[in-house]
């Protein structure tokens, strides 16, 4: 008898689950080969567990298909801040500015590099005290800084946190999309086991051929394993020769 193999994929659980259930549909309960309660469960779970699957791929769609346009939105906002930084340090090594303009910043004054911008917590933290800053530094009378503008930094940097917020709630859905499939998953495969073991036990008494042809018949499925497929695959040759026929060695002769 071949082994039988339980499903490891989504779409193979989609589909043992289906045919149980197609069974269940189709026969009266004393002649289901399973439980009429395993019925209820695969009634209640098949179809959340198919919902999920196709907004979980969804959503992981979506998010691929965003995800060049966010890298550009945050690479602009971090370009704009970049080249706001040194400009306004160009200023300062100029003595247009005072080196104590670093200061409205939130940067030392002997401080002359740009700051790390690498991260989307850092591009948020500096962007709004550079933007903050800059604004707060021009109300009190101080020369806007050109080349970029703060008006045209804070275009690119409200993009950009615009951006962040949808980027990081649509991995949040995902997340929560994946530990519920992970739940989902765990209890698709704990009915399939159950209704295979149930339907293999009521089907134990027949015969090797006609068990395996009912089992599959409720979705179960079986692999021969390799000494099981050499023998399908070898001819059979019977030990019986005709009265009328003497065999000696490869030939065969009349008598």
């Amino acid at each position: 008898m071949p082994y039988r193999r339980l499903p490891n994929t989504d779409t193979a659980r989609i589909k043992a689950m289906k045919s149980a259930l197609k069974k269940g549909h189709d026969l009266p309960p004393h002649k289901l080969a399973f439980s009429s309660k395993m019925v209820v469960r695969l009634q209640k779970i098949l179809p959340q567990f198919e919902n999920n699957i196709l907004e979980y791929r969804h959503a992981l769609t979506l998010q691929n298909t965003k995800s060049k346009d966010y890298n550009e939105t945050v690479r602009k906002a971090r370009i704009y801040l970049t080249h706001f930084i040194r400009v306004m340090n160009m200023a300062v090594f100029r003595g247009d500015l005072p080196a104590e303009t670093r200061t409205y910043y939130g940067m030392a004054i002997n401080e002359s590099t740009v700051p790390s911008l690498n991260s989307e917590n850092e591009l948020v933290s500096w962007g709004k005290r550079i933007i903050e800053g800059e604004e707060f530094r021009i109300r009190k009378g101080g020369n806007p800084i050109t080349n970029p503008t703060i008006a045209v930094v804070k275009v690119r940097y409200e993009n950009f946190v615009q951006a962040l917020f949808y980027h990081n709630n649509q991995a949040r859905r995902n997340f929560e999309f994946m530990e519920k499939n992970s739940s989902l998953r765990k209890e698709a495969d704990e009915i399939i086991l159950q209704i295979w073991n149930e339907v293999e036990k009521t089907h134990s008494t027949l015969p090797e051929d006609e068990r395996k042809v009912k089992n599959e018949e409720y979705g179960l499925v079986y692999f021969y394993r390799k000494n099981e497929l050499e023998k399908l695959k070898s001819p059979v040759i019977s030990n019986h020769v005709s009265d009328d026929f003497q065999v000696t060695g490869a030939v065969i002769s009349q008598s």
